[in-house]
């Protein structure tokens, strides 16, 4: 069915990332599946900001980032195999880069919660689910 599932998860949502990491395991121990879990560091924007941080910044940057990605995969999906992935740029297209790169069958994707305001999904997740090869799954 899914041999290896995709998991791209936001560390500033920890209820969003508690959903999809529910989802993922269940389906994992379904299928018998492999893990892998990917979190997209925003780029810095216009190149005037980025250019006020150095290259080490931001190597630091997405250093602290993968080791809070690791502790969260450690913590979460405890007893199951995983894989952590980090990338930094456009969200959506990162997490498909990723999904090619690993050459996944699933991508799990969160959604927000819709308030009066908005009855869609996500930006990121909208587009993730239009221009993925893959099946995709949002986990509300």
């Amino acid at each position: 069915m899914y041999e290896k599932i995709l998991l791209a998860i936001d560390l500033n949502d920890p209820e969003g990332a508690a959903r999809i990491a529910v989802k993922g395991a269940q389906l994992a121990q379904l299928a018998g599946g492999a893990l892998h879990v990917v979190n997209v560091l925003p780029s810095m924007g216009m190149s005037m900001v980025g250019s006020a941080f150095g290259p080490e910044h931001t190597k630091q940057m997405v250093a602290e980032a993968h080791e809070a990605l690791n502790t969260w995969a450690a913590g979460a999906l405890e007893g199951h195999s995983v894989t952590t992935h980090m990338a930094q740029g456009s969200i959506y297209d990162q997490i498909l880069k990723t999904a090619q790169t690993l050459e996944v069958d699933l991508i799990l994707v969160g959604a927000n919660r819709p308030e009066l305001k908005d009855y869609l999904i996500g930006p990121n997740s909208a587009r993730v689910t239009r221009h993925a090869a893959q099946d995709v799954l949002v986990v509300r």
